[in-house]
């Protein structure tokens, strides 16, 4: 049976293996331009500098907000060197975007990555166009998600209402926050563990059930495409006719 999602007027969609199949594998460049940088950082062994980046992940949210914490490190250095990424796996997602582009109401990119990782990815996946704006790290003053903050700022800058938004992520804790905040809310999820973290912030398989989550999908086209949603308004429908 397709979603119901006829109440949805605000589409937030996380971007890393979200947006594109997890099997593209992206977070293994990141994985280990972090390792990098926190050993040129802390001049550490790479083998330190990696179990220090794990650990900052577990105990911030993420290996950034740990750095900022303890170190008093400066973001811009770092987000620049862990997105400085070969993309050549993303691939072009046409059906996507026309998919994303039949929704009605207002679309943004909410992401943990940079706002210039997200301007990068959407542009290599062709969706630049599709999404109202792109919502990165910085914009939540580097306040990860699950963070309520995160939220807090997402919603203050766009003025999201929660009980009429829908957001798509691969992580189940970031949806944790979501369902909570009344969203309703889909696990786009893999077989693939690409994250190599602990238990708590890895991605999910096909057999991850939790009463925060009300949608499940392997495939994010197929699921927009079969889900039932309210009729577009004149202005989105003219929106979407507007050559891009």
């Amino acid at each position: 049976m397709s979603a119901d999602l006829t109440h949805a007027d605000h589409w937030v969609f996380d971007l890393d293996n979200t947006l594109y199949p997890a099997e593209c594998d992206l977070f293994a460049q990141i994985d280990v331009r972090m390792t990098e940088f926190v050993s040129n950082a802390l001049s550490l062994p790479s083998e330190e500098a990696r179990r220090v980046q794990k650990q900052y992940y577990a105990d911030h949210g993420t290996t950034l907000n740990g750095l900022m914490t303890v170190h008093g490190l400066d973001p811009a250095p770092f987000l620049e060197y862990v997105h400085d990424l070969d993309l050549s796996p993303v691939p072009l997602l046409i059906d996507l975007r026309h998919a994303i582009e039949a929704l009605p109401g207002r679309k943004y990119v909410f992401t943990n990555g940079s706002r210039g990782h997200a301007d990068r990815v959407v542009e290599k996946l062709g969706l630049t166009g599709a999404f109202d704006d792109h919502f990165g790290i910085e914009d939540t003053g580097y306040a990860p998600k699950p963070r309520i903050e995160a939220f807090d700022r997402f919603h203050e800058r766009y003025g999201i209402d929660p009980e009429v938004a829908v957001m798509f992520e691969d992580m189940p804790r970031n949806l944790k926050t979501a369902h909570d905040l009344g969203y309703t809310t889909v696990l786009v999820h893999s077989d693939k563990d690409w994250s190599h973290e602990p238990e708590n912030a890895r991605p999910a398989g096909a057999n991850h059930a939790a009463d925060h989550i009300h949608y499940l999908t392997d495939c994010l086209t197929s699921f927009l495409k079969a889900a039932r949603t309210a009729k577009p308004s004149k202005a989105d429908q003219e929106h979407q006719e507007r050559p891009k």
